[in-house]
Formats: C-alpha cells, structure tokens, sequence
C-alpha cells in the first residue's frame, strides 16, 4: 500500500496527499520535480550568471568599466554578499512557515531577484548596491522553500528521495553551466551591465516556468490558514527580521573598523546564542534529536562551503591571472572556467543518482557521505596548491588542465554532501519546522561564504608564497574536518534513528 503523508505542516490544511504513488515525472519521479527542474535551473542561471562577473567587475579598473576595488575589499563585498543570500534563508523559511506559504514564497522570492538583476544592468554604484540587496532577499525567500517543496513530494521514507534530489540539483547545475557561458562573454566582452542584465532575464524566464507549471504543486506548499490580525503580525514580524539580519550585516561589513576586524568572532558568537535559544526555548523534547544531528552537520557544512566558494573568488582570479585562456588562438572570458564544475555535475549527477538506488539501503550513511565530500573539496584545492609551486611571477601562467582537475574533485564532493545534506534535513526535520530547518540548513552554506570570502582576502596576485599557503591551508582544513566527521560518525547514527 503506497504510504501517505500529511501535509498539514505546509498547507495549514488537513489532509492526506498520496506521495509515493506518484511516478508521473522526470525518471518516475513526482510531476513537480519537473516544474521545480527548470524553476530551479533558471534562478541558479541567473545567480551564477552573476556570481561569474562579480569579483571580476569589482576589481576591475575604472577604466575598464569596474569599480576598480582592491582585491581585499572585493573579496570581503563578495563573502558579504554569497553570506547574506543565504543567511536570508533564515527569515525567509520562518515567512514560508509562518505567512506566505512555500509556492508563494518562492514566487515572491523570484520576482524580487529579477529586480535586483535588472538594477544592477544600470551603471551606477549605487544601483549596484540596490542590486545585490534585492537579490539577497530574494534568494533568501526562493532558495530555502523550493527545496522544501522537493522535499514535500516524497513521503518520509521514500527510497526516491536522495535520488530526486539528484535529479533537481542538476537542474542547479545546467543553468550555473550554461549561465557563465552568456553573461561572462556580455559583461567581460561588451558590458559589464550587459551581463547583469542577462542575469535578470534568465530569472524572468524561470518564473514564467514557474507560474505556468504551478498545478503540479497545487497539493503542496499553501500559506498557513490566519486571521488578518495574524497576517499584518507575522508579516511585520518577517519584516523585522530581514531588516535585523540586513542591518547586522551591514554594520559587520561597513561598520566601525574594529567590527570589521573582528566580524568572524562575532558571527561565531551570534549562531552559538541563536543555537542555545534554539535548543533552550523553540524545540519540543522529541525534536532535539533529529535537529541536534542537522546542527552537527551543520558545522561541517561551513567547513566544506568555506573551500568550496573560493571557486567564484580566489579561484576566479587565479583563473584571471594565472591560467592559460587561449583555444583555438583566441583568448576566452575569465568566468568560462567557472562553467566547468557544472559540466562535470551535469554528468556526474544522473550517475550518483543511480548509484543511491541501486545500493539502496546498503549506501553509505548521510555523515560518511558528508565526510567523503569534505576530503574530496580539499584534494581540489591541493591540486591548485601545486599549480601555483609553478608560478615564478607576474606573467607566468599553468594550463588549464589544472583549474579543470580542481573542478573535478570539488564536483565530486559536491555531489557526496550538498544534495545529501539537503535531502537529510527533510527527512530530519520537524513536520511544524520544515522552513526554519532549510533555513539552517542554508545557514551554513551562508557562514560558509562568509568565511570563503574571508580567505579569499589573502590572494595576492605577485606572490607565489601567498598562494600556496592558502590554497594548502583550505585543503587541510576540511580533510582534517572529514577525520573527525567519521569518527563522530557512530554516535550520529544513533540519534538519526531509522533515518539514514
């Protein structure tokens, strides 16, 4: 008998939706998937768009149409931006949870990026801080509650679960493919602007996908049933709390210097209190367990997004800087290499997909996968370690084969944690917290990037010693992070439970 799922959680309505037997989908997976796919893949499209010219067009010369930044100032706007696009998912999973309802999130959430695209297609700093702001709320209501709409499809123990996750994350990676391809060549061949704006079209497109599809979803995702007391509360409530976050990051980033100095201690200090207020005050008894678990993986998490986000930082200037461009006799754009880790997802994916169902119950368990990613993102960054033993000084470049085998190990780990990690968190979370635990979820890909853009700082262009001491140090940190993940491994699975 297929097994049916309440979906009183998301809906606010009670009711009974029969999620295994749908097979209607993309490789006999639930019909949504299909609309999630491309809704997914346009907003990654337009995100990674962006992400590509983003350090690029800041350190730019004014002369050559950037903003002729400092590689330390750039790198820290970048870590602030990547950071808050996910640190948003906090309210924005509490606003699915508690106002809009996840479908409804997700469409806000989109609209409001597509603005800040299209502002950032005017050339004006100012309209490039508006920009990056609009984004930032958006992906913060979008990013969380489209994954828990995947999430929602699948009864709790389905055996399809990993592998439709699989499946929507190479949505993820055939618009972050095909994204750089486009907005790098307009922005770092014609307009930096240009590129902006192809970012916003290719998110406009994914919400007429998302809007047209929207019947798949119709027995998922609703907005809680409230009265318009209620409403007007939580809504100034989710306000508030993007309004907190915003202006915390602001002050962290363009604050008092002594802020700024010392805004990783700070940020460490604010999710260990929100983390006891979490445990001490909002989770029932029941609830601490499974949670407990997303917590620990949590932490591991940063440490594997803070290495693997130097791809759109440290590594692109590499890129830029030390790493042959020229095919055919032609020089390509700086951001075409940050195509490679989707080419290798897109064909990666499908076969990790079939690897988890085929091994079915017998594959490794969520920590041990986690810890398999964390060793694989730091051989990456072994690899470009060598690389630059081989960089004299200005001018000397390596081939490209080297960035390209980077790409490959950091796919590779990818693949072992970020879809793993996302499908885990569904199937730990509380039915009543689905959003908040995305949103946590989310948070460490946030603090993650915060930290990535905090090494990021350290590249500097001339010296080679520079950049074989960071690139060994963001290889060792997660290898070591992986040891210590498999030996707390035994203890984990004893509070997942039957979850696996």
């Amino acid at each position: 008998m297929a097994r049916e799922a309440s979906n009183v959680n998301e809906a606010g309505n009670p009711g009974l939706v029969d999620t295994a037997s749908d097979n209607t989908g993309i490789g006999g997976h639930p019909k949504g998937l299909t609309t999630l796919f491309f809704t997914e893949m346009w907003e990654r499209f337009s995100y990674y768009g962006m992400r590509a010219l983003l350090i690029l067009y800041m350190t730019s010369a004014v002369a050559a149409g950037g903003l002729g930044f400092d590689t330390r100032t750039a790198a820290g706007i970048y870590g602030a931006y990547t950071g808050s696009v996910y640190l948003m998912s906090l309210p924005g999973g509490w606003i699915a949870d508690n106002l809009l309802g996840t479908r409804n999130a997700v469409l806000l959430g989109g609209i409001i990026i597509a603005l800040g695209h299209y502002s950032m297609a005017v050339p004006s700093i100012w309209t490039f801080y508006i920009g990056l702001t609009l984004i930032v709320i958006g992906t913060g209501l979008l990013k969380p509650n489209v994954s828990a709409i995947v999430g929602s499809l699948y009864s709790e123990n389905d055996e399809r679960r990993d592998a439709g996750f699989s499946i929507f994350y190479m949505g993820i990676n055939l618009g972050a493919f095909i994204a750089p391809l486009i907005c790098s060549y307009l922005g770092e061949r014609i307009d930096w602007h240009l590129g902006f704006g192809a970012a916003g079209v290719g998110m406009t497109l994914g919400l007429i996908q998302y809007w047209a599809g929207r019947g798949r979803l119709s027995h998922v995702g609703h907005a809680p049933m409230l009265s318009s007391d209620q409403w007007r509360k939580n809504a100034v409530t989710g306000a508030i709390l993007i309004g907190i976050i915003g202006g915390a990051v602001g002050l962290l980033y363009f604050g008092p210097e002594i802020i700024q100095k010392n805004r990783m201690w700070i940020m460490v200090t604010g999710i260990v209190f929100f983390l006891m207020w979490l445990f001490a005050f909002y989770l029932k008894p029941e609830e601490k367990k499974p949670v407990g678990v997303i917590v620990v993986l949590f932490f591991f998490s940063i440490v594997f997004w803070a290495c693997f986000e130097q791809a759109g930082s440290s590594f692109n200037l590499f890129a830029r800087d030390f790493t042959n461009r020229i095919a055919f006799g032609r020089e390509f754009p700086t951001g075409w290499y940050q195509s490679v880790n989707s080419i290798f997802l897109i064909a990666l994916a499908p076969i990790f997909s079939l690897l988890w169902l085929k091994m079915g119950r017998s594959q490794p368990s969520s920590p041990v996968k986690f810890s398999l990613g964390l060793v694989f993102v730091g051989l990456g960054a072994a690899l470009l370690a060598m690389a630059s033993t081989l960089i004299g000084g200005p001018g000397q470049v390596v081939g490209p084969w080297w960035l390209v085998g980077v790409y490959l190990f950091q796919t590779i780990g990818e693949l072992c944690l970020s879809p793993v990690g996302l499908s885990t968190t569904t199937k730990l979370a509380p039915s009543r917290l689905t959003g908040l635990m995305m949103g946590i979820w989310f948070l460490s890909i946030s603090f993650g990037n915060f930290a990535a853009g905090e090494a990021a700082g350290y590249f500097e262009g001339g010296s080679q010693q520079a950049l074989v001491g960071l690139f060994s140090k963001v290889a060792a940190v997660p290898i070591a992070a992986a040891l210590v993940l498999l030996a707390l491994t035994p203890f984990i699975k004893k509070m997942m439970g039957k979850v696996n």
